[in-house]
């Protein structure tokens, strides 16, 4: 089971940054219960083992490509973002003192924390692009308009999957010409 949910992640990451035309020093903000992935409600049955394939399926596509990997934390800790301090700097993000744990924080955040080279908590970002996996409401932390991405995976183990890139706003109304490399 833990080999299929990395291969489930590493295909959707992969599949979502073909579509999302993410750069280098952009964000990509995963929001994830591992108690959706293993069949439980969320919150209830946070499993470390399968946040570090998680994280293991997707970060390493991002670090190849200079993208930030920001996980987001659970409730507990008002949805924080663990990030690289690096990115954290380029995008001059406060950081705030809090380590995350499977209880408070979550576990995919936990995992994320002990796999980024010099991580950090900061209170919220605007990524470019996101997965959301296990209906954990990733969309604080998008950029403002948010355009979803259907691939063709749904699911990492039991938890729905649901991802999105963001573009600039339209403005200027029907007499307006538009960049059509940003949409």
């Amino acid at each position: 089971m833990l080999n299929e949910i990395r291969k489930q992640a590493g295909s959707a990451v992969l599949e979502l940054l073909e579509s999302a035309n993410l750069k280098e020093k952009d964000i990509l903000v995963v929001g994830c219960s591992t108690s959706e992935v293993t069949g439980h409600k969320i919150g209830t049955y946070s499993v470390l083992d399968v946040a570090k394939e998680l994280v293991e399926g997707i970060y390493p596509a991002l670090k190849e490509r200079g993208i930030y990997l920001a996980a987001q934390c659970c409730e507990h800790l008002n949805r924080a973002i663990i990030i690289e301090q690096e990115a954290a700097d380029y995008y001059g993000l406060e950081p705030v003192n809090v380590v995350p744990v499977p209880k408070a924080g979550g576990s995919f955040a936990t995992a994320t924390y002990a796999m980024l080279e010099h991580p950090v908590a900061v209170e919220e970002v605007r990524a470019q692009a996101g997965m959301d996996i296990g209906d954990t409401l990733i969309g604080m932390h998008l950029k403002k308009v948010a355009v979803p991405v259907r691939l063709s995976i749904k699911k990492i183990g039991e938890a729905n999957l649901v991802c999105a890139r963001t573009r600039p706003k339209f403005i200027g109304g029907e007499r307006a010409h538009y960049n059509t490399e940003l949409l």
